[in-house]
């Protein structure tokens, strides 16, 4: 019988827990990998012809003809040292039997390589469950990465065709970029928890006329009303309108045009609201509205999407390896040390701060937050027995959106990137709700991530973020190239 996504889920969760003090490379690797194989219902007499198999000048640990190779080292060894090897080993295979995939692992850290697509996925070994189907290769399905899934295809199409009209029909394009992100914010909160389940499919459902010409005035309804708090709202509104929250954030704040729509305009947006926005990632926020930019204006401003893959490149050896090192050595600690040793580490989180000074869409801060985010998680279920139920779960986190700032010359991408955080913030407060049985939606918006529009070569960064305060730098910088450098920029001495 087929396993479901559920049972494999839950395999997954039983199987992070079962082997979180795992460290021994020689006394747990083959124990290790048969429970893992398990998950999937591979069973143990097939996965022990894998082990231990000759290659040419060495042995691989475990080596699967054609599908998978694992090169597995013991706790706090070198992972790019075990990547140049496991990769080496390929080298000396004859063509039909180089695995499509690379697994090496310490035990806590993952990285999985993708030798068709070029791609690799790094998590660790508590977030395993939530990366399971990345293996669904192991029962011969084939994933779609993120950024390439129909899901996000159909989400960038039919924001770039509602745009495309917008354009085309002379919508104000200094609001265009307000306009999209506000929308795409109300579509991702009604699959999200931030609305009550479709309070905005059904508005734009039952209370706009089918020709389309009342729907660009009432939805800028919609946008006033998140704008304003429900004690300062009128006590007749429509009652369909008083179910939206109040959200803040200087989100819906600033004036734009009204846009005109149409019959075909209407319809797009029905569409794009019956589709689940909950399963479009802020990760891939940015890519999603390139489609929206000319490929001129994408040149021009050095726009391009960084794969979250090299995101994770950047900031693993930055930052993050350091601080995932210094929790598990916190966690080794005696009972009566660990839990203060624990509240200053989440104190040291709360206290970081990150920028990017040319951001873009906000890529880099988007996965940065993400990633500290659930590091946090980790030191709150340390601190906070998830079995225990909480009165007051919004208490337990103490990182937010406001430790994360950016430069950004383009003021659409600017807000894009500022949107996203907020986005990616709701889903990190529903992971914590996962644990603690409770719902977390941090509304209205008090806390704003400080993304400026400004040239970042210009701009004097220290009236963003005091140099003395700030933790780290990153980013992908946009390059051009010698060539298409303006006159202004070649006669400019360094």
């Amino acid at each position: 019988m087929k396993l479901t996504d559920a049972e494999i889920y839950a395999r997954a969760s039983k199987f992070s827990e079962d082997w979180k003090d795992a460290k021994d490379e020689n006394k747990h690797t083959h124990a290790f990998w048969i429970d893992f194989f398990a998950i999937f219902d591979i069973p143990k007499r097939k996965v022990v012809t894998y082990f231990e198999r000759r290659i040419d000048h060495g042995f691989a640990d475990l080596f699967w003809k054609s599908v998978l190779l694992v090169e597995q080292k013991s706790l706090g060894k070198d992972l790019l040292k075990a990547k140049e090897q496991a990769f080496s080993y390929c080298d000396h295979l004859e063509d039909e039997y180089v695995p499509k995939h690379i697994i090496v692992c310490d035990f806590e850290h993952f990285v999985l390589y993708n030798l068709d697509t070029d791609g690799s996925h790094s998590f660790t070994l508590s977030d395993l469950p939530k990366n399971i189907k990345l293996f669904y290769f192991m029962m011969g399905e084939i994933i779609v990465d993120e950024k390439e899934n129909p899901v996000n295809q159909r989400a960038s199409s039919l924001m770039a065709k509602l745009s495309n009209i917008l354009s085309a029909t002379g919508y104000n394009k200094n609001d265009l970029g307000y306009f999209l992100t506000r929308l795409t914010y109300c579509l991702f909160a009604d699959d999200t928890g931030i609305f009550e389940k479709n309070t905005f499919h059904d508005y734009i459902l039952k209370r706009t006329s089918k020709n389309g010409n009342d729907l660009g005035l009432k939805i800028k309804r919609i946008f006033e009303i998140l704008n304003t708090p429900v004690d300062a709202r009128q006590t007749n509104l429509d009652p369909e309108l008083s179910q939206f929250p109040y959200i803040d954030g200087d989100l819906f704040k600033n004036e734009i045009s009204t846009p005109e729509f149409d019959s075909e305009m209407r319809e797009l947006l029905i569409m794009a609201s019956n589709f689940n926005w909950s399963t479009v990632s802020p990760a891939i926020f940015g890519n999603l509205f390139q489609s929206v930019m000319s490929p001129e204006s994408r040149h021009e401003g050095g726009a391009h999407y960084t794969k979250e893959e090299n995101i994770v490149r950047v900031i693993n050896p930055l930052f993050m390896d350091g601080l995932r090192a210094e929790l598990r050595k916190i966690k080794s600690k005696s009972r009566s040390q660990r839990r203060e040793a624990l509240k200053q580490f989440q104190e040291k989180l709360s206290k970081m701060r990150f920028l990017d000074p040319a951001c873009g869409s906000g890529n880099f801060l988007i996965i940065a937050y993400r990633e500290i985010r659930r590091l946090e998680l980790s030191v709150i279920k340390e601190l906070h027995s998830p079995q225990k139920q909480l009165l007051d779960v919004t208490r337990l986190s103490r990182i937010n959106v406001d430790q994360f700032y950016g430069l950004e010359i383009d003021s659409f991408s600017a807000k894009i990137a500022e949107t996203a955080l907020w986005m990616m913030d709701h889903l990190m407060n529903r992971e914590l709700s996962a644990v603690y049985g409770m719902a977390y939606a941090r509304i209205p918006l008090k806390k704003h991530p400080k993304i400026v529009c400004a040239d970042a070569i210009e701009y004097d960064w220290d009236k963003l973020l005091n140099t003395a305060k700030c933790s780290y730098v990153f980013g992908n910088p946009p390059f051009g190239g010698a060539k298409k450098r303006t006159m202004e920029q070649q006669s400019t001495q360094l």
